[in-house]
């Protein structure tokens, strides 16, 4: 049974382990990309409905891990592959999720839970099967209503590594990049490691001081789960870093620090932009791309207009949008050397039109390089 924290419940089969799991309840439009998905830390805490009707046919392998584990709190399908069929597969999506004691539930019509999403917004959500399928409803509601609420709600410390490790840079060294992992992505370390730089990931609990002490080229926040709002560390070491000149890039909740740092407000999205096919105008171009997504909160910044940042950084502009509802997804620092956008340019999983982020990250800092140099 899937059960939402406003009373609604949708009946299905067992699907992965069996058990309780309890977590906010959101969609993932891709039709593709399931593994990349569950593996991406910034799920952390949520339950995830694919709407796409089939999943599952291309199984499970190790190259296309995001991270070392499924992150999802709980996942929902409507029509579970019953037969893997690819030369990649190593195993079963519906194995990986049992091995990982990922709750899960199948034969219900996600799309019908979407539109309800759509319309009442996301929401806590629990999905309760075996023994505690014959809990009461009464007794279910009351376990989804106990949860965790996504507002407010730090999860940093869960999804980073507890330690710092070094990727070396491939082909021709420009530098290094302190990443601070705050859910951070394989894929996104393999591309920056492509531009040559050594790569320096950092747990979340990282100071400025252990940045700074670094020497690094460039700073990078990470995607991850949680509140933004709750994340006043991170927002005092990048404007710490900033301050001294680093040169910024961020991803997904490092667009939100970049634009809290900068003293924007955040907040919290109806029911969030999660999926592969999202379409984003890029306002220095006006070219459209189609873009990964994976965020329930968004900046308040404003659209139309070059704004001051309220904590002293100057100007700043809003680079790109979301053409679906007009959210913000990037921000472009005119007077420092920082920008950031709300999406994934890795493309794990997704379209590739936004892979040329990774090279203007690399061609602000050897800019900035060949300035200090003169």
């Amino acid at each position: 049974m899937l059960v939402l924290e406003d009373g609604t419940r949708y009946e299905g089969r067992g699907y992965g382990a069996l058990g309780r799991t309890l977590g906010e309840a959101v969609f993932a439009t891709g039709m593709t990309g399931y593994q990349e998905t569950l593996t991406d830390p910034s799920y952390a805490g949520q339950i995830v409905l694919m709407t796409a009707p089939h999943i599952g046919n291309t199984g499970m392998n190790d190259a296309d891990m995001e991270s070392k584990r499924i992150w999802v709190a709980g996942f929902a399908v409507r029509e579970p592959a019953r037969i893997v069929s690819n030369f990649r597969s190593q195993r079963s999506l519906d194995d990986d999720l049992a091995e990982n004691g990922v709750v899960g539930i199948s034969g219900i019509d996600t799309r019908a839970v979407t539109r309800h999403l759509r319309s009442a917004g996301a929401m806590r959500a629990g999905i309760f099967s075996g023994a505690d399928a014959s809990l009461s409803a009464p007794e279910q509601l009351d376990l989804v209503r106990g949860g965790a609420d996504m507002r407010g709600l730090n999860l940093s410390s869960v999804v980073s590594t507890p330690e710092q490790y070094t990727i070396p840079a491939q082909g021709e060294r420009i530098g290094s990049v302190a990443v601070l992992d705050l859910g951070v992505k394989t894929s996104t370390l393999n591309y920056l490691a492509e531009r040559g730089f050594d790569v320096v990931v950092l747990p979340e609990t990282a100071a400025a001081d252990d940045i700074m002490a670094l020497q690094p080229s460039a700073l990078f926040y990470s995607n991850g789960p949680g509140d933004p709002a709750a994340s006043d560390q991170h927002v005092d070491l990048l404007r710490t870093v900033l301050r001294n000149d680093v040169p910024y890039f961020g991803i997904c909740f490092g667009n939100q620090l970049l634009g809290r740092a900068l003293g924007y407000g955040t907040y919290k999205l109806p029911f969030g932009h999660r999926g592969i096919n999202q379409p984003v105008l890029d306002r220095a171009t006006g070219r459209v791309e189609i873009t990964a997504h994976n965020h329930g909160f968004a900046v308040d910044a404003p659209l139309d207009e070059v704004s001051e940042s309220a904590a002293g950084f100057g100007r700043v502009e809003v680079s790109h949008y979301d053409l679906n509802d007009n959210v913000v997804e990037g921000l472009n620092c005119l007077d420092i050397p920082a920008f950031s956008v709300q999406y994934h340019p890795e493309s794990a999983a997704g379209p590739h039109d936004a892979n040329y982020l990774f090279d203007r990250f690399r061609d602000m800092v050897v800019a900035r390089q060949q300035k200090e140099g003169n």
